[in-house]
């Protein structure tokens, strides 16, 4: 069986590049197909594929200024021609799942979100952009919901990150999805038993949906000690207002943060993800989450066991979590536990399990 995978960008290792290494592992002898591609920041086991982008790999400053080439997305992934395979497997919070399905091929669709820039997330990713990115994004929007909602008919079987997804793919595309939670590496996350100390922790990509500058104001008013693992385009906002309490670390490699997930008192979650793989790797270190609670985060937090929400999603609301904290007991086991629940092994199983089922469900049905 010839196997087409499809990721939309490859820059960097987060969530969704963490779901394609399994793929990868899966299918070792796959072409993986992708708009862009950054080899120094993706990891060996994706680096080792037969890899295939688009032209925008040719453009100058390509990977600091991908995002600004969305609107023409769709007719690049379009243009990918996979006739030649029997499955195609795709990784998509984008338009990786738009890619054109030939007769007798089958699709299936790890959605890590449908493309959240252009339906509930709009305002959340714009309203600080320039103005003419503003009246870009407010032009290309009804075009880029149309084609997105289009394009999720090329799918046979849909598999969502999360319940929260599920109802989502459900919404706006109009189709059921099994849902298989996204893996948390939880034999490389450890609870190594290290002292921990007085210090908060976030690690994210310094971005605006990622409600860094909440977390930012509350602990300038509560003056504890945070420290910020990420880098961004809103790295120099957010440090121009960020008091001395405050410590912007950049990016840290796995073992430093390995460090710091088992040093901080708690990790800190101030945004809303779909899933959200960073409060699990904190879990699996046996470190409690302050979460915002909406998302992803509901499915991977047990409120007073392994992390505790605020509610609504403002400034006074964490204030408040983060001095109730300390009423609270938490058990790093108990933590840890949880996270083992979405471990990269149990993953692996359910997703080739799942696989499995698709093509046997195809094969009697004479796709």
């Amino acid at each position: 069986m010839k196997v087409a995978i499809v990721h939309d960008w490859l820059t960097g290792m987060r969530g969704g590049e963490k779901v394609l290494e399994v793929f990868c592992e899966i299918f070792p002898d796959a072409v993986l197909y992708t708009l862009v591609y950054n080899k120094e920041k993706i990891s060996p086991i994706i680096n080792q594929m037969k890899i295939k982008t688009s032209i925008l790999q040719k453009f100058p400053n390509i990977e600091k200024n991908y995002r600004y080439y969305l609107p023409i997305m769709p007719t690049l992934i379009e243009h990918f021609n996979l006739k030649d395979f029997d499955l195609i497997l795709s990784s998509s919070h984008c338009v990786a799942k738009g890619v054109k399905k030939f007769k007798n091929q089958i699709h299936i669709c790890f959605c890590h979100t449908p493309m959240r820039y252009v339906w509930d997330m709009f305002d959340e990713y714009f309203k600080k952009a320039r103005l003419i990115t503003k009246i870009g994004a407010k032009i290309f929007r009804p075009y880029l919901k149309r084609w997105d909602k289009k394009s999720s008919q090329n799918v046979d079987f849909f598999i969502a990150n999360s319940k929260n997804i599920a109802r989502k793919i459900k919404k706006y595309y109009g189709k059921e999805a099994k849902v298989i939670h996204s893996p948390v590496d939880t034999n490389f996350y450890q609870f190594l038993n290290l002292k921990r100390e007085d210090f908060f922790l976030i690690v994210s990509a310094l971005v605006p949906y990622k409600k860094l500058d909440l977390a930012i104001e509350a602990f300038n008013e509560l003056n504890l000690p945070l420290k910020i693992i990420g880098t961004g385009p809103e790295e120099k906002k957010l440090k121009k207002f960020a008091k001395n309490n405050i410590e912007f670390l950049g990016w840290q490699p796995d073992e430093k943060l390995l460090e710091y997930y088992n040093k901080c008192k708690a990790l800190i979650f101030p945004q809303e993800e779909d899933f959200g793989i960073v409060p699990l790797e904190a879990q699996a270190c046996g470190t409690p989450v302050i979460a915002y609670k909406k998302g992803g985060a509901l499915e991977t937090i047990i409120e007073k066991e392994t992390g505790i929400f605020f509610y609504p999603q403002t400034k006074e609301a964490l204030i408040k979590a983060v001095k109730n904290f300390d009423n609270f007991s938490f058990s790093p086991q108990k933590c840890r536990e949880n996270a083992l629940k979405f471990s990269r092994e149990r993953f692996y199983q359910e997703i080739k399990n799942f696989i499995n089922q698709c093509l046997s469900l195809s094969s009697r049905l004479g796709y």
